[in-house]
Formats: structure tokens, C-alpha cells, sequence
């Protein structure tokens, strides 16, 4: 029996393998905790073995991903100066490795099968959670919440707000089949279930605020480009002083309140304080990748316990940023901000240019996901985590020359005739394909 390499490798031919392997990829990403080295042999064999298929398809030319790479690159040449080079080593390599597979993956799956895969996938996650999660107390604000089988609410809360924004985008953008809405209004349901349960304001507040942000953009594609870009900015700069405006007039602390949260967002202010002091002894290179938040380090063992966590692991300053300038300086911070600024700005740029282009509809409200986030979490910093997929799959799209239809608003002059016959002919707009 042969198999057809296209059902493989070739994107919006392989539909099947696709969608099975961003599903098993996501659960993984949710559980690899739990199952252990082998669930990340399994996700490595979904990938990896696709370059022996055909590895010029697969793997591309890397140089044109220098600036995708630069902070996983980085990240390993801080082996040299890492307060902890065993530490670093091991999760350089990771980081780098998982990079890869999501860049492999950028290549061989389209927008339709991510889409897919992800609510599959998700649709498991949250299942499992479900069926095996548990209540955690919070010592910082004094309440219950659910985490399912995730030990903080706020993972459990990201999976739901991807659940959601995915089931939002299957259904809006990509306008799937029949077949598919019946599973997508299931996940839907379901992660809207489980972010309510978790009680994470992170989640539902950044979700929220991207599908509100996605319906705008859409009902800006009825108009022309220019037209396009003339209300974004125009809208961009209203949404500006509107977001001042709340600041000063304590509209942070209402939108808070209704969270059960304060203005210290559960103590992550001062936990941002102590990332800054901490950032600020080694400003240009830091303290190693992963090599902050190692068990005998007197300041993260003060901080685990000024903060509970009781297991002196998973825990981190809250913050992308901070979070980056402390273990790999202001050089590293720089290189991953360049991969989420460029990837957000990147998509955003096709959506205002193009008539019509649903991977960068569906790839910008990733991006944006990921950078409101990116504030209050760190989701694109570690391997194995569906965040930093998610950014580099993104990101790796920009990188692909796509045909891609646009409308062209071509006046037509009026036809010389005589004045009794012929007074006027509006202007008409027809469609051209260009790449």
C-alpha cells in the first residue's frame, strides 16, 4: 500500500493527517506534564519525519527565518553565561526543537486544518479537564476556582479562550461546512463553560476584547483598501483616548471589581517590581534562558514563598516581557518582540491591503491573543506550549508568497454619445487577481 505524499505534506490535501496531528499536538501541549517524556516523543514523530518525505517542501530556506529564530537562537547562546548551564542547555534545546516543529508545521497545514485541529484538539483538552480536574484553593484572593487537570486556572482558562476565538473564526471567517459547525458549537459551549469555571479575567477579558476586534476588521473588509486603512487608524486613535480616559476615570478598578480582582491584580504588580529589580543586575543578556526560577536560587525560593507554591516549580513573574528581560536581557527581550510585533503587524498589514484573505484574518487574531496576553502571562517563552506554536505557526506565514485575490476599483469613463441619449455613467468596480 502507497501513500500519496500530498495527503501528507501538502497543505489543504492532507486534511486528515493535519487535523489529527494539531489535535494530538494540543493535547499534548495541555498534558505533557502528566504523560511524560513519551507524549513529547509523540508530538516530535507528528513532525519530524515529514522532512524524509520530501525535505525541501517541509523544511524550506531557513535564512529567510532569521528573524523567527533569533530569540530561540539566542536563547541557546546563553548557555555560556546562564547561572544554571544544565538548566538552559536542556531547555534551549527544547525551545529550538519545538520552534522547528511548528515552523514544519506552517508549511504543510493551512488555515482551514489548524482551525480544525485546534477545536479538536482543544475540544479534548477540555473533556479531559472535565472528566479529571479538581478545585484549587487560591491563598492570594482567599476563593475556589476550577483548574481542571492543569494546576493553575489560568491555563485552563487560555485553552477555553482558544476554544472560543477558534469556534468563533471557523464559524465567521472561515465559513465551514455544516459537517464542521455542529462540533465547532460544541467546543464553543464548552470552553465558554470551562472559562466560567475557572474564573480567569485574564481569559475572558482578552478573548472578548479579540473577537470584538476580529467583527470590526470584518465589517471593514466591505470597504475599499483605502477606505479600509482611513477607519482603522481612525478607530485605532478613538480606542486610544477612549483606553485613557478609562485609566483616569477608574474604569480599570470597575472592570477589576467585577472580576473579584484589585488594582494589585492578585499581587502581580509587586511581582512585576521584583522581575524589574531583577532584570535591571543583568540588563543586556540576563540570567541564562530558564535559569532564574531554578530550586536553590535564594530570590525565587523567597518568592515561592511569599507567594505559596508549595512545589517551588511552574510558577513565573506574570509578565512576557519582564519575564524575558530577566533571563535572557534586553537583547532577548528585543528579538522576541520582534517576532510578535512583526507577526501581528504583519497579518494586520494583509488584512487592510487584501479584498479578501482568511489566514490572515484567522493568523491576526491569534497574534493578538498572544500579545494582550503576553502583558499578564507567558505563554510564547516555553516549549511545549501551545502559545509559542501558535506564534511561531503565525509568524511562519508571513514568510510564504501566496496568491492572494484583491479588488481593484477601476473607474470607467463615460461613453461619448449624443447628450439626448446619453447623460452619465457612474463609475464601475471590477475584480482583478493579482499575487
Amino acid at each position: 500500500m502507497r501513500i500519496a505524499k500530498s495527503s501528507l505534506i501538502e497543505p489543504g490535501e492532507n486534511q486528515l493527517y493535519g487535523t489529527i496531528a494539531i489535535a494530538l499536538s494540543v493535547f499534548i501541549f495541555a498534558y505533557s506534564t502528566r504523560f511524560g517524556q513519551v507524549s513529547i516523543l509523540a508530538y516530535y514523530g507528528l513532525w519530524f519525519p515529514l522532512a524524509l518525505v520530501n525535505y525541501r517542501a517541509v523544511l524550506g530556506n531557513y535564512t529567510r527565518y532569521v528573524w523567527i529564530l533569533g530569540f530561540a537562537i539566542f536563547c541557546g547562546l546563553s548557555i555560556f553565561w546562564s547561572a544554571a548551564p544544565s538548566v538552559t542547555t536542556r531547555t534551549a534545546i527544547q525551545y529550538m526543537t519545538h520552534v522547528v516543529c511548528a515552523l514544519i508545521a506552517m508549511r504543510t497545514i493551512d488555515i482551514r486544518t489548524l482551525t480544525r485541529g485546534a477545536i479538536a484538539g482543544i475540544g479534548l483538552v477540555l473533556t479531559y479537564s472535565l472528566l479529571f480536574g479538581v478545585y484549587h484553593f487560591d491563598p492570594i484572593d482567599g476563593g475556589f476556582s476550577f483548574v481542571g487537570a492543569f494546576a493553575s486556572k489560568n491555563q485552563l482558562g487560555f485553552y477555553a479562550s482558544l476554544g472560543i476565538y477558534f469556534a468563533f473564526a471557523a464559524a465567521f471567517v472561515l465559513g465551514e461546512r455544516p459537517l464542521w459547525l455542529a462540533p465547532c458549537g460544541v467546543v464553543g459551549l464548552l470552553a465558554a463553560y470551562c472559562l466560567f469555571a475557572s474564573q480567569s479575567a485574564t481569559s475572558v477579558l482578552t478573548v472578548a476584547v479579540v473577537i470584538a476586534i476580529s467583527l470590526g476588521l470584518r465589517v471593514l473588509q466591505m470597504l475599499s483598501p483605502d477606505k479600509r486603512k482611513i477607519l482603522f487608524l481612525a478607530g485605532t486613535v478613538f480606542a486610544i483616548v477612549a483606553g485613557v480616559g478609562l485609566i483616569y476615570g477608574g474604569g480599570i478598578d470597575l472592570v477589576l471589581g467585577a472580576f473579584g480582582k484589585d488594582s494589585t491584580l492578585t499581587g502581580r504588580t509587586y511581582l512585576w517590581q521584583q522581575g524589574i529589580e531583577a532584570a535591571g543586575a543583568n540588563p543586556y543578556f540576563g540570567v541564562g534562558y530558564q535559569a532564574y526560577w531554578v530550586q536553590g536560587f535564594s530570590e525565587p525560593e523567597r518568592l515561592w514563598e511569599e507567594f505559596f507554591i508549595g512545589s517551588r516549580s511552574g510558577f513565573h513573574f506574570h509578565n512576557t516581557f519582564i519575564e524575558a528581560a530577566v533571563e535572557t536581557g534586553l537583547i532577548g527581550l528585543f528579538l522576541l518582540c520582534l517576532v510578535l510585533v512583526v507577526a501581528l503587524l504583519g497579518h494586520l498589514g494583509r488584512l487592510l491591503s487584501h479584498a479578501r484573505d482568511p489566514d490572515a484574518a484567522v493568523l491576526f487574531g491569534v497574534a493578538m491573543l498572544l500579545v494582550i496576553r503576553a502583558f499578564v502571562e507567558i505563554d510564547t517563552m516555553t516549549p511545549y506550549h501551545v502559545g509559542s506554536f501558535l506564534l511561531y505557526f503565525t509568524a511562519g506565514k508571513l514568510t510564504l508568497r501566496q496568491p492572494i485575490k484583491t479588488t481593484e476599483y477601476i473607474p470607467v469613463l463615460p461613453i461619448a454619445g449624443p447628450p439626448q441619449d446619453f447623460a452619465a455613467y457612474d463609475s464601475l468596480a471590477r475584480m482583478k487577481g493579482t499575487s
